[in-house]
């Protein structure tokens, strides 16, 4: 009998493929429905306050990093948990990479286990911040 399920056996491509497409899928439909959820809630919450365009107001300092999207998102902050959705939507591809990397050393490919091993270092790396300068 075939398949992932035994411990001594290899992941077929298809098997991989499957899993991967199903992370992609999950990944973009889960950061979908928060942001949705975060827009509905803001929306209620601020759908008739007047607009004052003549001054930009970026984001509050709490809302520029993950921990503090969380921690707003936590408390029911609709523009954090408008925020995690996108993070959830960048963090997608990512993880898709590092499932990759699991995958290629399940099946001890070691061509594609470096190649998905420096792409998911370029990716961590220029996700946070890149050369400090």
């Amino acid at each position: 009998m075939e398949g992932p399920g035994r411990p001594s056996e290899r992941l077929s491509d298809d098997d991989v493929d499957q899993l991967l497409g199903n992370l992609l899928r999950i990944g973009v439909i889960i950061a979908t429905i928060v942001a949705i959820i975060g827009g509905a809630l803001y929306l209620w919450r601020h759908g008739f306050d007047h607009a004052d365009r003549r001054v930009f107001q970026g984001e509050p300092a709490e809302l520029r990093g993950v921990a503090g999207i969380v921690r707003g998102a936590l408390s029911l902050h609709a523009g954090a948990i408008i925020q995690l959705g996108l993070v959830l939507l960048i963090a997608t591809p990512v993880v898709r990479v590092a499932m990759s990397l699991v995958a290629f050393i399940l099946q001890r490919d070691r061509v594609y286990v470096v190649v998905t091993s420096i792409v998911l270092t370029l990716l961590i790396f220029s996700l946070a911040g890149g050369v400090p300068g």
